[in-house]
């Protein structure tokens, strides 16, 4: 066998990867373009100006260069650890991707002005971000083909409002999620077992540009925001918060390498996201209420169990994997009834980054 048929059957088997949808993995999305296009940027005119003004002004945009650390360091990975990281780049560069091919529809379709020039900028990062992420992955030798994951992927619908929950929030957490990584590391440089981290402090910023867009889009639909939407917001918390708890806790190498408890890590993060949304939502989950970090524990021992029956097999794995998704569902329940966290209407929507 060649090299480069090797390669070519190395990127399928990435890409592949990349292609399975759970409810850990990132998805692609449609949605209706034309309602989004709707949108009205006057009520916040002043903020939504300056933020497009930040995005023209791209000050990212030769950032995403690699230097000659890239590729030096692929070998050197322990297998178990080599494994985890390999699988956290799939799915963020899917999750970047994902992100890429939705803003640019959004664009493609858009008569709106405001709605055309955010989704194009957006679309420009979010591309930056998943080639940049895929040529650490090719170092590997186990590049996704984009265009190909962008034809096979499966898309699911989403209304409107829970786009803008949802990107909303994998924006601000992608910034929470960054921005620690980055500073433990700054502590700790000999943590740093890859070249991409030193990349994440500038990333980041342009994750939290990205959210504070989503952020005076709503704004600016505030029956986004009121009534039983309420009830979606609280939804699309606890989902996005519970699923990266358990998905965290399936990469113990990686956290390991870092020299971070992947507990600790998440609780920083959910801290960091319910600062930053209190710019736009009417409340935040209660992380440290003993039921929800309870429940959240119960939601990843369900995950152990369930892969635990998937292995097994037969008809006693399946039923098995039956009684944990129902554990799930019902825990899901639980968490959603604990008490949310109220707070005051800021002044203004926009935050500046200080974490």
């Amino acid at each position: 066998m060649t090299a480069a048929i090797a390669a070519d059957i190395q990127t399928n088997e990435s890409t592949e990867r990349a292609k399975v949808s759970t409810v850990l993995t990132p998805n692609f999305y449609r949605t209706d373009y034309a309602a989004i296009d709707r949108f009205d940027m006057d009520p916040i005119r002043a903020e939504w100006d300056a933020l497009m003004a930040e995005f023209k002004a791209d000050k990212n945009g030769d950032h995403f260069d690699r230097d000659e650390g890239f590729g030096h360091e692929v070998a050197d990975l322990p297998p178990a650890l080599k494994e985890e990281f390999v699988e956290f780049l799939i799915s963020s560069c899917t999750s970047e991707y994902s992100g890429c091919v939705l803003y640019a529809e959004l664009k493609r379709r858009a008569q709106n002005p405001d709605m055309r020039d955010v989704f194009g900028y957006m679309a420009r990062d979010e591309a930056r971000h998943a080639n940049f992420i895929n040529q650490s992955l090719k170092d590997f030798g186990l590049g996704v083909d984009l265009g190909l994951l962008k034809r096979a992927k499966e898309y699911k619908y989403f209304a409107p409002k829970f786009i803008m929950y949802a990107t909303y929030l994998s924006e601000k957490i992608g910034y929470a999620r960054y921005i620690t990584i980055h500073r433990h590391l700054e502590r700790n440089p000999d943590k740093r077992f890859h070249p991409i981290f030193k990349w994440f402090e500038q990333w980041c910023n342009d994750e939290y540009r990205h959210g504070e867009a989503f952020a005076l889009m709503m704004s600016a639909t505030p029956e986004l925001l009121r009534g039983r939407n309420k009830l979606w917001i609280r939804f699309f918390l606890l989902a996005v918060y519970a699923t990266m708890y358990v998905r965290d806790h399936t990469r113990p190498e990686l956290y390991n390498a870092f020299g971070m408890d992947p507990t600790e890590y998440d609780y920083k993060v959910f801290s960091i996201t319910s600062e930053c949304t209190k710019q736009v939502f009417p409340f935040t989950l209660d992380t440290d209420h003993p039921a929800m970090r309870a429940g959240f524990e119960r939601l990843r021992a369900l995950q152990v169990a369930n892969e635990a029956a998937k292995a097994q097999g037969g008809l006693v794995g399946a039923i098995k994997r039956v009684g944990c998704a129902a554990s799930a569902a019902l825990t899901f329940v639980r968490l959603y009834l604990v008490p949310v966290v109220h707070h005051d209407k800021l002044p203004q929507v926009r935050m500046q980054a200080v974490w």
